[in-house]
């Protein structure tokens, strides 16, 4: 199978990959094309998730792409990123489904699980047998979670009891586990615990009226004296150290969805340039509509040329937290001004859902706040090329 090169990877990235892994890439793309985006609009006005997809997802392999464990690992970060590039070209919200279920909450247990914990949950969860979220962020914490989280774990003997409450937490209103990071009581030390959702006492309510990311199932969670044996404890879960770690991999993940975001919203405009006229001819010939696609072209490849060197530096073993920082801040910026651009070449059909481009422009509103906020990303750079701490 052929992969086709389109114009929103004009420097022609794709055709890095392997004969195979373009097969693979563009098995992905057929079924996103017939599978998804007939449908995505529709789901997106109706908040609701396509669960049905969620089997044929796994089966493609893509749950256990990131983890050496799993049969269908796949050693190339600049691969793995193209596969959340291709998602979040037709849907953000898919992407961040697979971003919760595979970067933040597996690699949560493959980062900081014993061997005993990867071994019972890491098949189960690429195999999608097991669907899990990551409780991190919390109705007062967000951007000082590291200093701020107020969820509470307590030892009791050989079980620990958590109390506390998590916003946001994707996934979380049909997941089988929820990974909870709280703070232990003894050492005020962030650990890590996986709840199974059944527990008594853990509750999550649906967040309604989204105007962003409106297919993911976001979650309000109340953790009201949820016990879990202290096996369910992460092993290597404990400090925020520890936790920064796998938010390392998913600040990464993130500039590859603000990449798709910009190249789906690209490929929409173009394609509605050629095809409305206005004044008898194609409102593609007008400069000032090349200017807008030639624009968000630029900021599309500049996206993808960072996120591809970022790849290099991650296969390499030489990424570090500063040049993932850096690669989140710039690339969900420069979505939300592509976005912007390719609405406005719409005109007045740029907010009716049925173009979708209204989608895009919405959805690129959480993919520029979630994973770190482009002004904490830009303290984290800020700080390690001056050497002055600007955190207040």
């Amino acid at each position: 199978m052929t992969l086709e090169i389109p114009h929103s990877d004009y420097y022609r990235f794709a055709q890095k990959f392997s004969v195979e892994d373009q097969a693979m890439l563009a098995q992905l793309r057929t079924f996103l094309n017939d599978r998804v985006a007939p449908r995505v609009n529709d789901l997106w006005a109706k908040e609701e998730f396509p669960y049905d997809l969620v089997q044929p997802l796994a089966d493609m392999g893509l749950f256990g792409l990131p983890f050496k464990d799993s049969k269908h690992y796949h050693g190339d970060a600049f691969f793995r990123g193209w596969v959340s590039f291709e998602i979040a070209k037709v849907d953000a919200s898919l992407a961040t489904f697979l971003g919760v279920q595979a970067e933040l909450s597996t690699g949560s247990i493959a980062l900081c699980g014993s061997s005993e914990q990867v071994r019972e949950w890491i098949p189960r969860l690429t195999d999608g047998s097991t669907i899990a979220s990551c409780g991190i962020t919390e109705p007062g914490s967000g951007s000082d979670t590291a200093r701020g989280m107020q969820t509470t774990a307590k030892r009791e003997g050989d079980s620990w009891v958590l109390n506390g409450q998590k916003r946001w937490i994707g996934n979380a209103t049909w997941a089988d586990i929820c990974v909870i990071w709280a703070r232990d009581v003894e050492d005020n030390q962030v650990k890590g615990f996986i709840v199974p959702t059944d527990t008594p006492g853990f509750t999550a309510t649906k967040i309604v009226n989204k105007q962003s990311l409106r297919i993911v199932q976001n979650a309000d969670i109340v953790l009201d004296n949820v016990r879990v044996s202290d096996d369910l404890k992460l092993a290597n879960g404990n400090s925020f150290a520890d936790l920064s770690r796998v938010l390392k991999g998913t600040r990464t993940q993130n500039g590859w969805f603000a990449a798709g975001v910009q190249a789906g919203a690209f490929e929409l405009a173009l394609d509605y340039a050629r095809e409305r006229e206005q004044f008898g001819k194609p409102i593609a010939s007008y400069q000032m509509i090349q200017d807008l696609l030639v624009k968000s072209l630029g900021n599309l490849t500049a996206s993808l040329s960072m996120m591809a060197r970022l790849a290099e530096l991650t296969n390499a073993g030489e990424r570090v937290d500063e040049q993932a920082a850096l690669a989140k801040a710039y690339t969900s910026s420069r979505a939300r001004e592509t976005v912007s651009w390719c609405r406005e070449l719409f005109g007045g059909n740029g907010i009716d859902l049925g173009y979708g481009i209204a989608r895009f422009f919405g959805d690129a509103e959480a993919v520029h706040t979630y994973e770190g906020t482009r002004e904490m990303n830009t303290l984290i750079v800020g700080r390690d090329i001056t050497g002055i701490g600007a955190f207040q």
